[in-house]
């Protein structure tokens, strides 16, 4: 009489198919199986060494090395004559601002502005609102502020866009080269004179220049 725990030793092929994929299952074999990185990894790998270079099987590793240290050397040298390269590098016209370097935007002048307005140091004021207002056209595109441009030149060039502004644009050149270079005190109106232009050409449409060769 068979036992309880007697196997067939002979099992039908469902049988024994059954088995096998149920030995498969175990968790022993599940770890073992490669994942889909191994094959890709695998497959590049194939791939690589099944290269020829030279009637000689596999990658070239000397070549490789080679490649490897003149990029090297090339980064070195690049860091070294051009240092760490900077998001949104800024060229030295785009900075120069009436004899100065100045890489703040219109918005930040303008805080500026206030706060010196703020302390009553109006002719620091003075002068931050006209930066202002130069940066914020020069940011608009409609007005190229390079280095050594003055005051009257930007003055100029933006009354080219604004013909209505002219006049006061040129008053407020007038305003900032008598109180940066030939010490004039700032004062609340001529402060609130700059920062009013400003504002208000902010919110105004240049005049564009005709289109060369358009009708009357």
């Amino acid at each position: 009489m068979t036992g309880a725990f007697d196997v067939p030793v002979d099992p039908d092929a469902p049988e024994a198919r059954e088995w096998i994929l149920r030995e498969l299952a175990g968790p022993e074999y599940e770890a073992a199986r490669p994942t889909l990185f191994d094959r890709i990894s695998q497959a590049i790998w194939e791939w690589f060494t099944s290269l020829r270079f030279g009637g000689v099987d596999g990658p070239p590793v000397l070549p490789l090395i080679v490649v490897g240290a003149l990029v090297l050397v090339a980064l070195l040298l690049a860091f070294l004559i051009y240092g760490l390269p900077r998001v949104n590098r800024r060229s030295r016209a785009d900075l120069d601002l009436f004899g100065v370097d100045d890489e703040r935007d219109a918005a930040t002048i303008r805080r500026a502005a206030a706060d010196a307005a703020a302390r009553e140091d109006w002719t620091l004021a003075s002068v931050e609102g006209f930066r202002a207002l130069a940066r914020g056209l020069a940011e608009r595109t409609l007005v190229t502020v390079s280095p050594g441009t003055t005051a009257h030149g930007f003055a100029d060039r933006a009354a080219g866009a604004f013909p209505d502004a002219a006049d006061e644009l040129r008053w407020s050149a007038d305003l900032f080269d008598a109180v940066r270079y030939l010490g004039r005190a700032g004062d609340r109106a001529g402060y609130e004179r700059v920062s009013a232009l400003d504002a208000r050409l902010s919110a105004a449409r240049p005049v564009l220049p005709e289109p060369t060769g358009a009708p009357a």
